[in-house]
């Protein structure tokens, strides 16, 4: 019954109260020296994605070109300014999420999502891999409708190759951005400054075709 608790997801009256006041969050990022909460460089935009644990899903989007800061956070569910241990909790509605700040001069929205896509398994529900629970969900939070149309665009395209290789349907939800709750200071870039710590983060092992350009 515990384990079966955990992937069903709190309603909105029965969500921990949470809090009034923001967690603190450190100035600078720990490994691209760039600021983790706004205001950000002229130009830059923002992309959240949640894809499980996110001390992993944090690590692959800081290593990728363009990108100009990361941070790790709570998304998509009913409590303001939670901890960690009340998302564990499945009581406040949250997933894991990383924000990435990124250059759209030397990245694309649409390079972001095959990158999401292909670093994790879509296609599990409320858990990744030994992860269960509904902070472990993937999840897009788009911000415009363009990037709505282009999320579910790279998922139909990406369900296609899946199927193929023997995948079941992507559970990810597709949904518009909400208040981004930043995590603990310890979670930001927890990798960088535990190298050996837990990443639980693994793809199905099938490229994704959105943004790629055809063979000629």
């Amino acid at each position: 019954m515990f384990g079966f608790a955990k992937t069903q997801m709190v309603s909105p009256e029965k969500a921990l109260p949470g809090r009034d006041e923001p967690i603190p969050v450190p100035p600078r990022h720990e490994v691209l020296d760039a600021p983790l909460a706004p205001p950000y460089p002229e130009g830059a935009e923002i992309a959240e994605f949640a894809l499980g644990c996110f001390w992993g899903a944090e690590r692959i989007f800081w290593q990728t070109p363009g990108v100009i800061s990361t941070a790790v956070g709570y998304e998509g569910g009913y409590t303001p300014n939670p901890t960690y241990e009340e998302v564990c909790s499945g009581q406040t509605g949250h997933t894991e999420t990383v924000r990435v700040v990124y250059d759209p001069t030397e990245v694309s929205y649409e390079d972001l999502l095959r990158i999401f896509w292909e670093a994790h398994d879509p296609t599990q529900g409320m858990r990744q891999g030994n992860d269960v629970g509904t902070q472990y969900r993937s999840a897009v939070f788009y911000r415009t409708d363009l990037e709505q149309k282009q999320a579910e665009a790279s998922r139909d395209a990406y369900q296609e190759v899946l199927t193929k290789a023997g995948h079941a349907p992507i559970t990810t939800q597709i949904t518009k951005a909400t208040d981004f709750y930043y995590a603990e200071h310890y979670h930001q870039q927890y990798l960088h400054k535990n190298p050996g710590g837990y990443c639980g983060i693994g793809g199905t092992g099938v490229s994704c075709p959105v943004g790629i350009a055809p063979a000629e």
